[in-house]
């Protein structure tokens, strides 16, 4: 049986829920095959609708989704229910202490980064691609949760890997002018290009936002190899978006 979703390994408290997506298991055709749940790709609306349904109905996480237009900015959002009747905003990450409210964040190559506090009802999701992870879209999650971050757990979702996600020097530079030794986050490859570890540049910043490094898990899959699994933008540019979810049941 195709697989629908991926529960994230964590040690997070039995209240939270989380759930990252496939791109299997829905009704959208090709090159959207098949759980497509994003409305801005050119898509079939209907098919999208129904994916977004299936994903309600599957979760059942009570008040409904939350989704954003996510625009790689560094922009959070508190998230309430009144939210589900209003358009998407603008942002590229959400925190909420209400219960039965899940958050969506969704990617074909960025890295979603889930976010819990083991001592107080709080939850975030990130979008952080490189221009949101270089300009703090991760520390304003931590610092928006108000919660004590060395009380915080954090999930790694699939994202393009560290030996796909080839970049130019003004991304490394970039990363570098914030802080020297992320450079180790980069391997050169030709002619002044360089492969980018996403994973391990989230999770440099996440430490620096107090989070502690043994609370970081994930960061395992790689959307641009697992064709079967994920989408890709960088793979295939027309192409569907998975979600990452979490939830405070």
């Amino acid at each position: 049986m195709e697989l629908s979703y991926l529960k994230p390994d964590w040690p997070a408290p039995d209240n939270i829920g989380a759930v990252c997506t496939t791109r299997n298991g829905g009704f959208s055709t090709v090159p959207y095959d098949s759980f497509n749940l994003g409305l801005h790709v050119n898509d079939c609306a209907d098919h999208v609708l129904m994916n977004r349904k299936k994903l309600q109905d599957d979760l059942n996480p009570g008040k409904g989704i939350i989704y954003l237009n996510q625009v790689h900015s560094t922009r959070v959002v508190t998230a309430t229910k009144d939210m589900l009747s209003l358009p998407p905003f603008d942002a590229d990450a959400l925190v909420t202490r209400e219960s039965r409210l899940a958050l969506a964040i969704m990617t074909a190559d960025c890295l979603p980064v889930l976010l819990c506090n083991t001592r107080e009802n709080v939850i975030g999701n990130a979008h952080a691609g490189w221009r949101g992870l270089c300009g703090g879209i991760i520390e304003n999650t931590v610092e928006q949760m108000a919660a004590d971050p060395a009380s915080t757990f954090a999930y790694l979702g699939p994202c393009i890997g560290p030996e796909a996600f080839e970049v130019g020097p003004e991304v490394r530079d970039a990363f570098i002018r914030h802080d020297p030794e992320c450079g180790d986050c980069f391997v050169e490859v030709r002619n002044d290009k360089y492969y980018a570890n996403l994973p391990l540049l989230a999770k440099s910043r996440l430490v620096a936002a107090g989070v502690p490094e043994h609370h970081i898990y994930g960061g395992r899959y790689c959307t641009f190899s697992q064709s079967d699994l994920f989408f890709s933008y960088r793979r295939d540019h027309n192409t569907g978006r998975m979600a990452s979810l979490i939830w405070l049941k």
